[in-house]
């Protein structure tokens, strides 16, 4: 009976080579999920960020003008503006085929950075005029100086954008030639949750600068963590599943590392920049002045373009294509891609779909 029951088992179905060959690598990639996490947790390495080449330019008080070596085949000069305090910009230039700064001078372009730098508790009578009419418009010449060029080409990301949309409007004389905004807020009646939870009835700014003098950079991390709960555990979930590839997990380091080094913001400057920009919104109102000068949007005549990101949570794409709306010139474009506010920036979308769109538009009119 026990022979009968035993010839009825049908025999295991043969494992098919595909299977084979996906299980051994599933194997190895456990293998080498483990060395890496081990790597990671028993000798951590600090990353090597900012990779290109670079030279200081000039100084004022905090803030450096760097210039990236390149070939510099394209005539017209560029001047990247990125945002004031939050984080750190080594970003533009995170590591070796992971850098908008790498591709950008292997384009030919002259590329210039204001880096504003960190700012601590004696420089909180820093206002945004004070960067938009002081600090920018001593760069942005040194910047054409060191070119040698007449005209030069402005990028503002993030909060850069506002900021330099402001410098050019409110600077005629200076030679702009091409104005790019990259995932930079306009206006601010569509920023998403920022807006909520900034608005006048919920935010008293003036109480909160009174007391606390500067923005500390845990209260900038956390309110930037509260815009996705779950960022952290997506992160590492898919740190996981991307644990066996040694580039990815030089990758994650390296951003790992940016995420994490959030920087304060002067206390004056961030009361003025919630007070007229997001409670206000002065800037799309035309209601803005900088050292006794109306920011009017519409002096900006040279060719514009304007890029959005889909799942952009920090500047949505709502508030950033306006600005196409109200320049004065007939050479405009706004495109919209895929990916979040720092995707655009780094990593392999940024790499596929923003820097050669930004590039391309540049080169054409450089």
């Amino acid at each position: 009976m026990k022979d009968e029951l035993f010839t009825m088992v049908g025999e295991m179905p043969a494992m098919s080579p595909e299977l084979l060959a996906r299980m051994r690598e599933e194997a190895n990639r456990n293998l080498l999920r483990m060395k890496h996490w081990s790597e990671m947790v028993m000798n951590p390495k600090e990353p090597e960020v900012g990779p290109t080449p670079r030279q200081l330019i000039y100084r004022t008080n905090k803030s450096h003008l760097w210039r990236y070596e390149s070939k510099r085949t394209m005539r017209t000069p560029l001047l990247f503006v990125p945002n004031l305090g939050i984080s750190r910009p080594y970003i533009f230039d995170l590591m070796p085929k992971g850098s908008f700064i790498e591709y950008m001078t292997g384009q030919g372009f002259d590329f210039f950075l204001v880096d504003w730098g960190v700012f601590g508790e004696e420089d909180n009578g820093l206002t945004v005029e004070d960067a938009v009419t002081k600090i920018l418009p001593r760069l942005a010449r040194k910047a054409l100086e060191a070119s040698g060029a007449s005209e030069m080409s402005v990028l503002g990301y993030c909060m850069g954008a506002p900021l330099s949309a402001s410098f050019v409007a409110t600077h005629p004389e200076f030679p702009l030639k091409n104005y790019v905004d990259m995932a930079g807020p306009i206006d601010f009646a569509h920023v998403g949750l920022f807006g909520k939870w900034l608005a006048p009835r919920v935010f008293d700014v003036d109480k909160y600068v009174d007391t606390l003098g500067s923005i500390p950079a845990e209260m900038v991390k956390m309110g930037f963590k509260l815009l996705k709960p779950t960022m952290d555990l997506n992160t590492n979930l898919n740190l996981w599943w991307n644990l066996w590839n040694p580039d990815y997990v030089a990758g994650f380091n390296a951003l790992n590392k940016w995420a994490n080094e959030y920087l304060p913001f002067p206390g004056e400057f961030f009361r003025h920049w919630v007070k007229d920009f997001y409670q206000q919104n002065q800037l799309i109102k035309g209601e803005l002045t900088m050292a006794d000068r109306r920011v009017d949007l519409r002096e900006i005549r040279c060719p514009v373009l304007a890029v959005g990101a889909k799942e952009d949570n920090i500047a949505p794409p709502a508030c950033v294509k306006p600005l196409i709306d109200i320049v004065s010139t007939r050479d405009k474009e706004y495109v919209e891609l895929p990916g979040g506010h720092i995707s655009l920036i780094a990593g392999r979308g940024a790499s596929v779909h923003c820097w050669p769109k930004v590039a391309s538009w540049l080169a054409a009119r450089s």
